[in-house]
Protein backbone atom coordinates (compact mmCIF):
# COMPACT_ATOMS: atom_id res chain seq x y z
CA UNK A 1 0.00 0.00 0.00
CA UNK A 2 1.16 3.55 -0.84
CA UNK A 3 0.84 6.80 0.66
CA UNK A 4 -0.30 9.47 -1.70
CA UNK A 5 -0.18 13.34 -0.97
CA UNK A 6 -2.13 15.62 -3.82
CA UNK A 7 -1.15 19.59 -3.17
CA UNK A 8 -3.57 21.52 -4.78
CA UNK A 9 -2.60 24.91 -5.64
CA UNK A 10 -5.13 27.12 -7.60
CA UNK A 11 -5.02 30.27 -6.77
CA UNK A 12 -5.15 33.51 -8.84
CA UNK A 13 -3.98 35.72 -6.61
CA UNK A 14 -6.48 37.95 -6.70
CA UNK A 15 -7.27 38.58 -2.81
CA UNK A 16 -3.22 39.05 -2.29
CA UNK A 17 -3.50 42.29 -4.51
CA UNK A 18 -0.13 40.72 -6.39
CA UNK A 19 0.49 39.39 -10.09
CA UNK A 20 2.02 36.67 -8.48
CA UNK A 21 -0.25 33.98 -7.02
CA UNK A 22 0.57 33.72 -3.82
CA UNK A 23 1.19 30.12 -3.66
CA UNK A 24 4.88 31.43 -5.11
CA UNK A 25 4.80 33.73 -2.86
CA UNK A 26 8.44 33.77 -0.74
CA UNK A 27 7.77 33.27 3.13
CA UNK A 28 11.45 33.74 4.75
CA UNK A 29 12.85 32.93 1.51
CA UNK A 30 10.79 30.31 0.24
CA UNK A 31 8.05 29.94 -1.57
CA UNK A 32 4.91 29.08 0.01
CA UNK A 33 3.91 25.93 -2.32
CA UNK A 34 7.94 24.43 -1.50
CA UNK A 35 7.00 24.89 2.16
CA UNK A 36 3.90 22.91 1.69
CA UNK A 37 5.43 19.84 -0.13
CA UNK A 38 8.44 19.79 1.93
CA UNK A 39 6.15 19.68 5.04
CA UNK A 40 4.89 16.03 4.00
CA UNK A 41 7.96 15.18 2.08
CA UNK A 42 9.77 15.40 5.69
CA UNK A 43 6.46 13.88 7.62
CA UNK A 44 7.09 10.81 5.32
CA UNK A 45 9.93 10.79 2.80
CA UNK A 46 8.27 7.35 1.26
CA UNK A 47 5.10 9.61 0.03
CA UNK A 48 4.40 10.30 -3.73
CA UNK A 49 3.89 13.94 -4.33
CA UNK A 50 1.36 15.37 -7.00
CA UNK A 51 0.82 18.79 -7.42
CA UNK A 52 -2.08 20.35 -9.20
CA UNK A 53 -1.27 23.68 -10.87
CA UNK A 54 -3.40 26.03 -13.16
CA UNK A 55 -1.44 24.64 -16.62
CA UNK A 56 -0.35 28.45 -17.73
CA UNK A 57 1.57 28.60 -14.00
CA UNK A 58 3.81 25.05 -14.96
CA UNK A 59 6.59 26.91 -16.84
CA UNK A 60 7.16 29.54 -14.28
CA UNK A 61 7.13 26.21 -11.64
CA UNK A 62 9.66 24.82 -13.15
CA UNK A 63 11.53 27.84 -13.24
CA UNK A 64 11.22 28.38 -9.66
CA UNK A 65 12.10 25.22 -8.72
CA UNK A 66 15.60 25.47 -10.81
CA UNK A 67 16.25 28.88 -9.11
CA UNK A 68 15.64 27.69 -5.57
CA UNK A 69 17.49 24.22 -6.54
CA UNK A 70 14.25 22.46 -5.27
CA UNK A 71 14.97 19.05 -5.46
CA UNK A 72 12.09 17.21 -3.56
CA UNK A 73 10.55 15.21 -6.32
CA UNK A 74 6.84 15.34 -7.69
CA UNK A 75 4.35 14.85 -10.51
CA UNK A 76 2.62 18.01 -11.73
CA UNK A 77 -0.83 17.99 -13.23
CA UNK A 78 -3.30 20.03 -14.60
CA UNK A 79 -5.66 22.10 -12.44
CA UNK A 80 -9.41 22.23 -13.28
CA UNK A 81 -11.78 24.91 -13.20
CA UNK A 82 -12.98 24.23 -9.35
CA UNK A 83 -11.63 22.24 -6.38
CA UNK A 84 -13.67 19.28 -7.90
CA UNK A 85 -11.89 19.05 -11.29
CA UNK A 86 -8.27 20.03 -9.65
CA UNK A 87 -9.24 17.22 -6.81
CA UNK A 88 -10.25 14.62 -9.30
CA UNK A 89 -7.17 15.66 -11.81
CA UNK A 90 -4.90 14.80 -9.28
CA UNK A 91 -7.03 11.22 -8.39
CA UNK A 92 -6.74 10.57 -12.17
CA UNK A 93 -2.65 10.33 -11.85
CA UNK A 94 -3.15 7.59 -9.07
CA UNK A 95 -2.80 4.23 -11.07
CA UNK A 96 -6.42 2.93 -10.62
CA UNK A 97 -5.35 -0.46 -9.09
CA UNK A 98 -3.05 1.94 -6.37
CA UNK A 99 -3.96 0.79 -2.62
CA UNK A 100 -3.78 2.63 0.07
CA UNK A 101 -4.25 6.66 1.48
CA UNK A 102 -4.30 9.52 -0.30
CA UNK A 103 -4.44 13.19 1.18
CA UNK A 104 -5.68 16.38 -0.32
CA UNK A 105 -4.27 19.47 0.98
CA UNK A 106 -4.10 23.31 0.15
CA UNK A 107 -0.69 24.19 -1.45
CA UNK A 108 -1.39 27.51 0.59
CA UNK A 109 -1.26 25.36 4.07
CA UNK A 110 2.71 25.38 4.56
CA UNK A 111 2.11 25.02 8.21
CA UNK A 112 0.44 22.00 8.92
CA UNK A 113 1.94 19.92 11.95
CA UNK A 114 3.22 16.33 10.83
CA UNK A 115 1.47 15.18 13.76
CA UNK A 116 -1.72 16.43 12.34
CA UNK A 117 -0.49 14.68 8.75
CA UNK A 118 0.06 11.44 10.59
CA UNK A 119 -3.41 11.61 12.30
CA UNK A 120 -4.85 12.03 9.42
CA UNK A 121 -3.55 9.18 7.50
CA UNK A 122 -3.73 6.65 10.33
CA UNK A 123 -7.93 7.69 10.61
CA UNK A 124 -8.03 7.10 6.99
CA UNK A 125 -6.22 3.96 7.79
CA UNK A 126 -8.66 2.91 9.98
CA UNK A 127 -11.87 4.37 9.13
CA UNK A 128 -11.54 5.27 4.89
CA UNK A 129 -12.03 9.13 5.43
CA UNK A 130 -10.19 11.48 8.29
CA UNK A 131 -10.17 15.56 8.60
CA UNK A 132 -8.57 17.46 10.39
CA UNK A 133 -10.76 20.15 12.74
CA UNK A 134 -9.88 23.13 14.86
CA UNK A 135 -12.98 24.20 17.54
CA UNK A 136 -14.51 27.72 16.83
CA UNK A 137 -13.31 30.20 18.93
CA UNK A 138 -15.47 33.52 17.20
CA UNK A 139 -19.01 33.71 18.36
CA UNK A 140 -21.25 32.41 15.38
CA UNK A 141 -23.79 34.20 13.87
CA UNK A 142 -26.54 32.71 11.27
CA UNK A 143 -28.29 35.03 8.93
CA UNK A 144 -31.29 35.25 8.68
CA UNK A 145 -31.99 38.10 6.34
CA UNK A 146 -29.73 41.17 5.15
CA UNK A 147 -30.55 42.72 8.28
CA UNK A 148 -31.69 40.21 11.09
CA UNK A 149 -29.76 36.69 12.62
CA UNK A 150 -29.03 35.08 15.75
CA UNK A 151 -26.19 33.56 17.16
CA UNK A 152 -25.59 29.83 17.26
CA UNK A 153 -23.93 27.28 19.77
CA UNK A 154 -20.25 27.29 18.02
CA UNK A 155 -19.76 23.53 20.35
CA UNK A 156 -22.00 22.49 17.68
CA UNK A 157 -19.55 23.80 15.06
CA UNK A 158 -15.92 22.91 14.10
CA UNK A 159 -13.57 24.80 11.77
CA UNK A 160 -12.26 22.04 9.09
CA UNK A 161 -8.62 21.87 7.72
CA UNK A 162 -6.85 19.73 5.39
CA UNK A 163 -5.25 17.69 4.52
CA UNK A 164 -8.57 15.49 3.79
CA UNK A 165 -7.26 11.92 3.82
CA UNK A 166 -9.11 8.64 2.05
CA UNK A 167 -8.98 5.17 1.08
CA UNK A 168 -7.81 5.43 -2.44
CA UNK A 169 -10.51 3.19 -3.47
CA UNK A 170 -13.11 4.89 -2.13
CA UNK A 171 -12.55 8.89 -2.97
CA UNK A 172 -11.98 7.06 -6.63
CA UNK A 173 -15.35 5.51 -6.41
CA UNK A 174 -16.61 9.07 -4.60
CA UNK A 175 -14.78 11.20 -7.58
CA UNK A 176 -16.91 9.42 -9.83
CA UNK A 177 -20.51 11.49 -8.92
CA UNK A 178 -21.25 14.49 -11.03
CA UNK A 179 -20.29 17.88 -9.56
CA UNK A 180 -23.05 19.31 -7.27
CA UNK A 181 -23.19 22.60 -5.44
CA UNK A 182 -22.80 21.26 -1.95
CA UNK A 183 -19.52 19.44 -2.91
CA UNK A 184 -17.73 22.20 -0.44
CA UNK A 185 -14.48 20.32 0.13
CA UNK A 186 -13.15 16.61 -0.89
CA UNK A 187 -14.92 15.31 2.36
CA UNK A 188 -18.29 16.45 1.04
CA UNK A 189 -18.04 14.47 -2.32
CA UNK A 190 -17.03 11.18 0.16
CA UNK A 191 -19.93 11.81 2.29
CA UNK A 192 -22.46 12.07 -0.81
CA UNK A 193 -22.16 8.50 -0.82
CA UNK A 194 -23.25 7.93 2.22
CA UNK A 195 -19.68 7.20 4.06
CA UNK A 196 -19.01 8.85 7.11
CA UNK A 197 -15.65 10.93 7.41
CA UNK A 198 -13.89 10.69 11.07
CA UNK A 199 -12.88 13.28 12.67
CA UNK A 200 -9.52 14.32 13.96
CA UNK A 201 -7.54 17.08 15.79
CA UNK A 202 -5.69 19.75 13.42
CA UNK A 203 -2.98 22.42 14.25
CA UNK A 204 -4.15 26.57 15.28
CA UNK A 205 -1.17 27.04 12.82
CA UNK A 206 -2.42 25.60 9.98
CA UNK A 207 -3.79 28.70 8.30
CA UNK A 208 -4.85 29.55 4.64
CA UNK A 209 -2.59 32.04 2.87
CA UNK A 210 -5.08 33.85 1.29
CA UNK A 211 -4.30 37.59 2.07
CA UNK A 212 -1.85 39.90 3.19
CA UNK A 213 -2.52 40.03 6.89
CA UNK A 214 -2.03 36.08 6.16
CA UNK A 215 1.32 36.75 4.73
CA UNK A 216 2.57 38.67 7.99
CA UNK A 217 1.57 35.60 10.46
CA UNK A 218 3.55 33.03 8.30
CA UNK A 219 6.57 35.25 8.15
CA UNK A 220 6.21 35.30 12.30
CA UNK A 221 5.28 31.29 11.81
CA UNK A 222 8.65 30.35 10.46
Amino acid sequence: AMDYIIIVAGGKGLRMGSDVPKQFLPVKGMPVLMRTISRFHECNPSMQIILVLPHHQQQYWHDLCSQYAFGIAHTVVDGGDTRFASSRNGLDAIPDDATGTVGIHDGVRPFVAAEVINRCYDAARAHGAAIPVMPVTDTLRHIDSATTGHNVLRTDYRIVQTPQVFDIALLKRAFTQPFREEFTDDASVVEAMGCSVEMVEGNRENIKITTPFDLKIAETLC
